[in-house]
């Protein structure tokens, strides 16, 4: 007996029921988008659930071959509205802020078998890559991610790992694994980085300015309370001793004050330290206004300032306040270390290369570099370098003078003592701006810093 089946209407065409799928994700993908203008968060989780089950439809068929028919001519049978669709998720795949990557599995046993299927925007530009056709290991080397990328392919598990990117700024991300529906015989996975770099940075900051705060605030706040004690005791009807223990006081809580200033200003430069500046800055102007700043306090100190910054500008690409920041530490760093009768010597070099930039000042000194930037093909700089005829350091304490709060042992830095912070902020200020800093030094030869920084793009 043979089953008789009622013909249907009208049956839709297999390409037509998947683009038609296609369109559902595109408003599932759209919602989102609503959404995360008012809850980002909330739109996030959502993008990596319930709507990755229409958006994923479209990756199938975008990462599926064309079919074709018998003569070998592809079969293209796809409605105006439904391009539209396919053009619409195009668009917003390539929108999306967080670097997306669809992974094809292969063999389970050929590792070189995971490719890169399809990445929008921000995984090319984040990773260097083709926007398909990579081969994972190439483009994403942390073993912990390539572990859930193959418990997510193979095994079918949503898996979430840290994954800290290499290179001078070092950044944080969450990778997030999903498994999608296999296309062509192959499984596939999404791969989602979310960059958690400002939350570390938020918490390590808070951290550290506790820390730091609590351990160079002690002392002073004992000194005090001490000088307090003192005062209302036998010292209260001595004038001479009220005067001077007064005095000691003013310029603990001064310390304080500048110590804490420091703490915040270095929280903030590390918290942003992963964001280029956007900034146009000269920075031989920067430098003339620095010296002419710190000449009053040089004249106190009976030390001259010679600076050399040329006619022309020296534009780089930065923050003005944080550029000034830099100068006047350095400057201020050899005013401190520098006796009365010598001369700091400011010198601003313009549209040099990499190596120039970290060339030799001083013959015969110790030198080291305390931050390279990542080569560049090409890379011009402008650079720096402020020169003292002071006391000079033993190459021993060169790899330190970066580090919170370092002081190198036997050495005197005037009646107005530094904070300790000051070639920290430097470094973390440099590093931000993509530029490097090195320092030369000789003991009774005085020291010599240069910092240097890409030149900015030409005006268009």
């Amino acid at each position: 007996m043979t089953d008789v089946q009622s013909p249907s209407p009208v049956a839709p065409k297999p390409s037509s029921r998947l683009w038609t799928a296609g369109a559902s994700g595109g408003i599932a993908i759209l919602i989102l988008v609503a959404l995360a203008i008012n809850d980002p968060a909330h739109a996030r989780e959502l993008l990596m659930g319930a709507a990755l089950v229409g958006f994923t439809t479209w990756l199938v068929n975008r990462t599926a071959p064309t079919a074709t028919t018998a003569g070998g001519e592809a079969m293209v049978d796809l409605p105006d509205a439904d391009r539209r669709t396919d053009g619409l998720l195009e668009a917003v795949f390539e929108a999306i802020d967080d670097p997306i990557l669809v992974i094809s599995g292969g063999e389970a046993d050929d590792i070189a078998g995971r490719r890169v299927v399809l990445a929008n925007r921000a995984a090319r530009d984040l990773l260097r890559i083709q926007r398909e056709g990579a081969l994972l290991v190439s483009v994403m080397r942390d073993p912990a991610v390539l572990e859930a990328v193959d418990e997510t392919l193979f095994g079918g598990l949503s898996r979430a790992t840290d994954y800290a990117a290499a290179g001078v700024q070092s950044r944080h991300w969450r990778a997030l694994t999903r498994p999608l529906p296999a296309a062509a015989g192959s499984s596939l996975a999404v791969l989602v980085l979310r960059d958690e770099t400002d939350v570390r940075r938020m918490e390590l900051m808070r951290v550290d300015f506790l820390a730091n705060a609590s351990h160079e605030l002690r002392t002073p706040l004992a000194s005090l309370s001490g000088f307090i004690e003192t005062l209302k005791g036998h010292a209260r009807d001595d004038p001479k001793a009220r005067d001077r223990f007064l005095d000691i006081m003013a310029a603990q809580a001064d310390r304080m004050t500048r110590l804490v200033g420091d703490l915040l200003s270095l929280s903030r430069i590390e918290l942003n330290e992963h964001i280029p500046p956007a900034g146009r800055v000269d920075l031989a102007r920067a430098a003339s206004d620095v010296v002419d700043a710190l000449s009053v306090l040089s004249q106190e100190r009976g030390v001259a300032i010679a600076i050399e910054d040329g006619a022309a500008p020296a534009a780089i690409t930065g923050d003005r306040d944080e550029i000034v920041q830099v100068v006047q530490n350095l400057i201020d760093n050899g005013i401190k270390y520098s006796s009365a009768g010598q001369v700091i010597e400011v010198t601003v070099r313009r549209d040099v290369s990499l190596e120039t930039a970290m060339s030799a000042w001083i013959e015969g000194a110790n030198r080291l570099p305390l931050l390279t930037p990542d080569r560049q093909a090409g890379a011009r700089y402008v650079a720096v370098t402020v020169r003292d005829h002071g006391p000079g350091m033993a190459r021993e304490h060169l790899p330190r003078l970066t580090e919170r709060f370092y002081r190198v042992e036997g050495q005197k830095s005037g009646e107005r003592s530094g904070t300790g912070l000051g070639l920290a902020i430097v470094k973390h200020i440099v590093n931000r701006h993509r530029g490097g800093l090195s320092v030369e030094s000789l003991p009774g030869q005085g020291a010599a810093f240069t910092a240097y920084f890409p030149v900015a793009p030409e005006r268009v």
